[in-house]
């Protein structure tokens, strides 16, 4: 059975009944009542199949299943069932041949000695489940030989289990996230064959990594990424796994070069060594014999040289990833490839983008970020029918936006950090409508954000910043109802700020159903690349799971005017919110009480002013607030959250007092216009003296000015003015010559007489 909803809890009692069953599934039923009673089963006696997965069953196993003796498949995965297996009913059911428990609460014993009379025992799947450390006697020996194992737990069992020392017939082994230690058991594969798959992920082995004493023609996978091995990997390492078809050794710290005999394991179709700090070139021989690998990953080490050779020949390759090295150019033969994903970003590659890229029409995700290429984007990209993502930002590229981003599957578009030209408005005509990730900012874009915007329907993260945007604001920009990010940042945008502007997160309902941003980018949760956001006056990168909880509005460093609108307030998912450097006026919207969710209020450097509202002290998640150098008056709040905020986050208001300002608003005497700390003259006085100057400056062009005028147009006043200007220099000549060279002379002559 499955599928039965609301099945009553009494059910099961009833099955007791049937004493000659010998399979019950019970699957999916999704019970109202969790804590059903499973006692009826019990009576199930002859039953050899028993399957109760996938429900909501709670609590512990009932003792008296002990008592179904002739069992022979267990299953009890995707419940909440709890327990230590040394004392289940597990432990007496000697027939099981096969045991799945994964996805619940049970506490496994990593000796697995309550199990150890189970000799017909072939198959225990217990992912997800908790796992711990406890030891047997030396002399015990289980009486199982396992063919299946997979223990992806959490836990921290410090050893390997002892009782895989004595196993000899295992084919598919897992044992991940369990944190246990000590260099790579070769002895597993030794003494296992047969064994096909073995997957000992985010462990804590360590060491060097060594070949096996002998070929391993039975093993398809190896995953050995997340552990703590080292050294170099041995040069014929590929030649003892012949008929190798997945080996991921990632996220390790392994050295040296990648071992050339890769390139011997024909059947070889993925290939992970990510994440370790290899030198080198990629083996020649790699690119050439291993005819079926479909997916390369050597990210974040440390190769060079150029990507592939001329006789590449992986025309099986669909996923290519080899960020974050120092390769210094790419070999056209890539073109003969059908890759999907091409992943070249944070090298050294220079010079102009290859036109012969667009030979690779089958590429759905093509990454080029953060090396030194230059010149123009080549034209003949226009040929990607099914690109969906496209990454060039932080490059020296320059030029304008080829018209021709129209292709319905492209979603995600980065050009940031460039020398790109031209308006937006030739941007926004020309690029897909189902544009989910635009990032444009770093460039030199010029003129108004086009009314067009409101077409990019499932537009999610908008980065305009650090252009030379102009122009107010468009309210097309409110039809955006999917928008989290919204960055227009440093640019010349003038006018009042639309009040219908908003954001939403990955969880809010939009038109009464749950927003998922995973219908409209099918990489998004997966983001490898960073989203820059300014956030806590500090510059963060966000990227995959952690944008669905971002939502943030900056319109910082522009010219905007007016009133910041009461309806910000309805902002209920925003985590940001920046608005300084602007020339925004009037009062601080008391609805900011109702943005509960945010983090960083950035109103600093307007002409706002008023109190700062008392209800804000109720935004408990608030870690940073700035409203520096404004025109605000009245004690500042020192309760909740405003306690921890310090003297910058106010100074530069000269009518706020209280703390943590340095005037106590019960003493009058000592303005922020006359105080002065440490000898120096406050900056932020209530007189701006370089104001002041200017404006002296200024009158006294303005006077001279129209003398000049005056003089000019009346003769009258212009003789008079020139007589007067003529009697008064001779007065001042005579005086000097009187007072200040006669008298030195009449001193000496007197003296001279006298003497």
């Amino acid at each position: 059975m499955s599928n039965i909803f609301g099945l009553d809890a009494s059910f099961l009692h009833s099955v007791g009944e049937m004493n000659a069953l010998k399979v019950f599934k019970l699957t999916s039923c999704g019970h109202n009542e969790s804590r059903i009673a499973l006692q009826g089963l019990c009576k199930l006696s002859h039953v050899q199949t028993l399957d109760l997965s996938n429900n909501n069953l709670v609590g512990n196993l009932p003792a008296c299943m002990a008592n179904l003796t002739s069992l022979q498949r267990l299953a009890l995965s995707g419940n909440q069932f709890t327990g230590n297996k040394t004392e289940s009913p597990i432990a007496s059911l000697t027939s099981i041949q096969e045991l799945y428990l994964s996805d619940n609460d049970f506490q496994i014993p990593s000796s697995f000695g309550p199990l150890y009379n189970h000799s017909k025992l072939k198959t225990f799947i217990g992912d997800g489940n908790e796992i711990y450390g406890d030891v047997v006697p030396r002399s015990w020996v289980p009486k199982f030989q396992l063919n299946t194992l997979y223990l992806s737990c959490h836990g921290n069992v410090g050893a390997i289990p002892d009782f895989l020392f004595h196993q000899h017939d295992l084919q598919f082994v897992e044992i991940s996230h369990i944190h246990f230690k000590g260099e790579f058991p070769y002895w597993l594969l030794d003494n296992n064959t047969g064994m096909t798959t073995l997957t000992l992920v985010n462990n804590s082995l360590s060491g060097h990594v060594f070949s096996p004493s002998h070929s391993l023609m039975s093993l398809e996978e190896l995953d050995i990424s997340n552990n703590l091995l080292n050294g170099e990997i041995p040069m014929n390492f590929g030649s003892f796994f012949p008929n190798l078809m997945k080996l991921n050794m990632s996220s390790n710290q392994f050295q040296g070069n990648i071992p050339p005999s890769l390139g011997h394991i024909s059947s070889l179709y993925s290939l992970d060594l990510s994440n370790n700090q290899l030198i080198g070139t990629i083996p020649k021989h790699l690119g050439k014999g291993c005819k079926s690998l479909g997916e390369l990953i050597l990210t974040n080490n440390k190769l060079h040289g150029q990507i592939f050779s001329v006789d590449f020949n992986l025309t099986m390759l669909w996923n290519l990833q080899l960020g974050c090295n120092s390769f210094t150019s790419l070999s056209d033969s890539l073109s003969r490839s059908g890759l999907g994903t091409l992943d070249i970003s944070n090298n050294r590659l220079s010079g102009p983008i290859p036109k012969w890229m667009a030979k690779i029409s089958s590429l759905k995700e093509l990454r080029m970020s953060n090396n030194n290429l230059e010149g123009s984007i080549p034209v003949e990209f226009c040929q990607f029918d099914k690109l969906g993502t496209l990454d060039l930002s932080g490059n020296n590229i320059s030029g304008t936006v080829p018209p021709c981003f129209d292709n319905e599957l492209l979603d995600e578009l980065r050009l940031s950090n460039n020398k790109l030209q031209g308006t937006l408005r030739d941007v926004f005509n020309n690029i897909s409508s189902n544009m989910v990730i635009m990032d444009l900012s770093n460039n030199h874009f010029t003129g108004c954000i086009p009314h067009s915007i409101s077409r990019l329907r499932f537009l999610t993260f908008l980065l305009l910043n650090d252009n030379n945007l102009e122009g107010e604001v468009p309210t097309q920009m409110c039809k955006l109802d999917k928008l989290c990010l919204i960055n227009l940042s440093h640019n010349n945008l003038s006018g009042r700020i639309p009040s219908c502007l908003r954001t939403i997160s990955s969880f809010e309902e939009t038109d009464g159903m749950p927003y998922d941003k995973t219908r409209f980018s099918s990489n998004y949760s997966e983001l490898s690349e960073d989203i820059h956001f300014t956030t806590k006056r500090m510059s963060y990168s966000f990227h995959g799971r952690v944008l669905y909880y971002m939502s943030g509005i900056d319109l910082s460093g522009n010219k905007s005017v007016g009133e910041i609108p009461l309806e910000f307030g309805n902002l209920s998912s925003v985590l940001v919110l920046n608005l300084s450097c602007n020339c925004l006026t009037g009062k601080i919207p008391p609805t900011f009480a109702d943005l509960k969710q945010i983090e960083s209020l950035d109103l600093s450097d307007n002409f706002l002013s008023g109190e700062i509202p008392p209800r804000l002290v109720e935004l408990y998640s608030l870690s940073v607030f700035i409203v520096a150098n404004n025109n605000l008056y009245g004690i500042i709040p020192r309760t909740a959250q405003f306690a921890t905020f310090e003297e910058s986050s106010y100074k530069g208001n000269p009518l706020l007092c209280g703390k943590p300002l340095l005037w106590s608003c019960n003493n009058t005497s000592e303005t922020p216009s006359t105080t002065i700390h440490d000898g120096e003259e406050d900056d932020d006085s209530f007189m701006d003296m370089d104001s002041f100057i200017a404006s002296c400056i200024a009158s006294f062009l303005v006077v001279i000015s129209s003398l000049a005028i005056v003089l000019l147009i009346n003769p009258y006043w212009r003789r008079w003015w020139f007589y007067h200007t003529e009697e008064w220099m001779t007065s001042c000549y005579y005086f000097v010559v009187d007072n200040l060279l006669w008298f030195p002379l009449k001193y000496f002559i007197v003296a001279t007489i006298f003497h």
